[in-house]
């Protein structure tokens, strides 16, 4: 078994070394390899990244800021893996859950997994209240089209069978990519299991990127997928 870890990045130089590191420190129950699709980056991410040089390191370099579901859906096309992982790099998630979600499939209690922020976050810990109540709308919604209770269907963290994406034909190029890869599994009567992660919002000065259009796309999204592929 083979795990292939997706990271797209845009303009992230202050955290990608800091992730890097923190993935080969952890010792995954299985081989992996590190596919990171460099979406366009001003910043100097670009430059960090062609100096780096490891075994089981690709590093992919987009012309463009296409969008992080462009850059996964390159990710996808390109891994070699049994088990796909999508890992953000602003360092907002601890690497350390992502091992967890890769046992839970190892282990075979699940084919797809999720990283639930809101499975443990405290109300403390809520940045801006206003994504929170999206997220919270996002959830109601899977719930009234779908008939699945998700509390964190948006979650940047998901492992996965790489088999689950044959014919899924995905299409979305931002941010909705996480909620249709969610719409299209469910159409198809996959399971999707929570775990709790630890999560570590960042603010928009330090990089933070989605907006509140993002969730208009995803109220749309949900419902164009409940009734097409």
């Amino acid at each position: 078994m083979k795990l292939s870890i997706i990271i797209p990045v845009y303009n992230e130089k202050e955290t990608i070394l800091k992730l890097l590191s923190s993935l080969r420190e952890i010792k995954f129950p299985c081989l992996t390899e590190i596919i990171i699709i460099d979406d366009g980056s001003t910043d100097g991410t670009d430059q960090i990244l062609k100096s780096l040089s490891f075994p089981d390191l690709k590093v992919i370099f987009q012309k463009e800021n296409y969008g992080k579901g462009a850059a996964l859906r390159r990710g996808f096309k390109e891994a070699q893996g049994d088990l796909i992982a999508i890992q953000d790099a602003d360092l907002e998630y601890n690497p350390q859950d992502l091992s967890k979600l890769v046992q839970i499939i190892l282990k075979g209690k699940s084919e797809i997994v999720y990283g639930s922020r809101f499975l443990r976050l405290s109300k403390s810990q809520i940045r801006y209240p206003i994504f929170y109540l999206g997220n919270k709308l996002i959830s109601f919604l899977f719930f009234l089209f779908y008939g699945v209770k998700i509390t964190d269907p948006w979650t940047g963290y998901k492992v996965f069978k790489k088999s689950f994406l044959k014919d899924l034909n995905l299409k979305s190029s931002g941010f909705d990519l996480e909620l249709e890869l969610t719409a299209k599994f469910l159409r198809r009567g996959y399971k999707i299991l929570e775990f709790p992660i630890s999560y570590q919002s960042r603010s928009y000065q330090e990089g933070k990127k989605i907006k509140w259009t993002d969730g208009l796309k995803a109220i749309y999204k949900i419902i164009k997928y409940r009734f097409l592929l």
